[in-house]
Parts: structure tokens; sequence; C-alpha cells
């Protein structure tokens, strides 16, 4: 059996499907034409909800740990007695203030398959701890992937061997740039090397505008037109050239002649190329330049 639901933003509807055991989403789709108003504000209680008092929380940690981690895990994505991913759960997400959880850690409840969970021998207080617990770590966790809990790391790429790096780069990159023209410099421009590094694998700045495409048509007249590339197929080529003006041609074959510039056509085709060593050795090598 598959649960559906959705996130609402807006007037787009983000809905996923879960698998009942905590499973992966199973499919991600836009549905149109929810306006805010209709916005269910209990769709997902436990992600819109205030923290919780710190000292039920530890107290709700202490009895997961003794009673849950076996099952759900340490991290609450599954332990090695088979319990189901607690942050996934449909349960977990629809419970509002333990009105879902309570019973069943109280109860016991069969699953799909015979699979079952047996009731908790607890006190109403560490029932009610441990569904704040679970809120508590729910609300707080970092997207499916995201990086571990605490302060942010800044990652050491600094590993390559700039004297590898410069050779690669004479082999591969010099016919284009130049350390002492468009690059000099680059390592105190962009002081941060892994912007470098993203920078010149990238071929530019992040939010940097991509230069134009530019394409050349020659006619068997020998009529030359060039402009920016606005659209090339087999059939067709559109540009707009210097003055604004929009071009199109019908094309059979090879004729007209098309000839396009692509400034980061090179960067493109060298992305499956390179390999980590290179990266590495390439950023080690531009760090240098200052």
């Amino acid at each position: 059996m598959w649960a559906s639901h959705a996130w609402r933003a807006g007037t787009v509807a983000l809905a996923v499907g879960f698998s009942s055991a905590g499973g992966p989403p199973l499919g991600v789709g836009l549905v149109a034409g929810q306006a805010p108003q209709e916005r269910d504000q209990r769709l997902y209680p436990a992600l819109q909800r205030e923290p919780g008092d710190p000292e039920v929380v530890a107290r709700g940690q202490a009895v997961y740990g003794i009673s849950c981690r076996a099952c759900h895990g340490q991290d609450l994505r599954g332990g090695d007695l088979g319990g189901p991913n607690l942050l996934r759960s449909q349960l977990v997400l629809k419970d509002d203030g333990g009105d879902l959880m309570g019973p069943v850690i109280r109860d016991g409840q069969t699953g799909v398959g015979g699979s079952s969970m047996p009731p908790q021998n607890l006190l109403p207080d560490d029932v009610a701890a441990v569904v704040e617990y679970i809120h508590d770590v729910l609300g707080t966790a970092s997207r499916q992937g995201g990086p571990p809990p605490g302060e942010e790391v800044e990652l050491d790429i600094l590993v390559g061997d700039a004297t590898a790096g410069q050779t690669y780069f004479a082999n591969r990159c010099a016919s284009c740039h130049s350390p002492t023209g468009d690059l000099e410099g680059i390592g105190a421009r962009i002081s941060r090397p892994q912007e470098l590094q993203n920078t010149w694998v990238r071929g530019g700045a992040q939010n940097a505008e991509p230069p134009p495409v530019t394409v050349t048509v020659t006619h068997p007249s020998g009529e030359r037109v060039t402009g920016t590339l606005e659209r090339l197929n087999d059939f067709l080529v559109v540009l707009t050239e210097a003055d604004g003006r929009h071009r199109s041609f019908s094309r059979r074959g090879d004729t007209p002649r098309v000839e396009v510039d692509d400034p980061m056509s090179a960067h493109r085709e060298m992305l499956p190329l390179y390999g980590d060593t290179d990266i590495h050795n390439v950023t080690a090598y531009l760090v240098t330049l200052q």
C-alpha cells in the first residue's frame, strides 16, 4: 500500500509518494491550481512546530536509547532489528503532539507483511518525552544526504601537485589561457581554493553571464552573415546580427555552410575527461598564480 502526500508552496504542490515501510520517495510531480488559501497547515505538523523543551528532549533521547534504538537506529533511520526509518514514517510526519505515535508506542502495532512493533512498557511521561525527542530530531535534521550536524567544515582541496598541474595546464589549457594573460593573479583574485576550483572547471564564475555563441553562415555565392546563435538544427539556423536584426536560413545538408564559435565548448568537452587527480593538480597550480 502506498501513501501520497504533498508539500504546498504558493500555487504549486509538490507530491511525493513514500513506501509504507519507510523507503525512498517513489516519484515527484507538480500539481497546479492549488491556491495559497487552500494550504493544509496540519499536513506535516511534525515540521511546523516550535522547538521542544530541552529537558524533555534530553529525557526522551535517553529513553529512546534504551527502548527504541535497537529497532530504529541511533539516527532514527532504522536499526539492526529491522525497525523502519522514523524520519520518513508517515505516522511520524502526521503526528501532532503524540496523537498518533503515543498509541503505537504504548500498544504496539502490526505492520505490512506480518512485521510488528511490540508494546513498550513506558510511563506516560516517558512516552511523551520520546515523542518530543523524535519531533526534535525531525525538525532539526538536514535534508537527506546533507552534511553531518555541527559547524560547517571547510574542505581541504589543496591536495594536488602544483608541478604536475602546471604540466597539465601547458598541455591541455595553454592554447586558450595564459598564466601571464587572462589568468594572471587568479590565485589572489579568487582566494578560496574551492571557489577557484569550481570556477576553472565550470569555465567561469557561478553567476557570470556565459559568453555568447556566434555563428557564421556562408552561402554558395560567398555571402557571409555573422551573428549571435539563437537556434540551430539540421534544417534551420537562426541568428541575431549586431544591429539586432533576426535572420533565419534553411539548411540542406552542408548548404549553406555553418560555422559555430562557442567559447565554452572546450570546457564542456573536457568535463568527462578530467580525473580527480587532474582537477586537484590544476587547482594546486592555479593557487600559485598570485
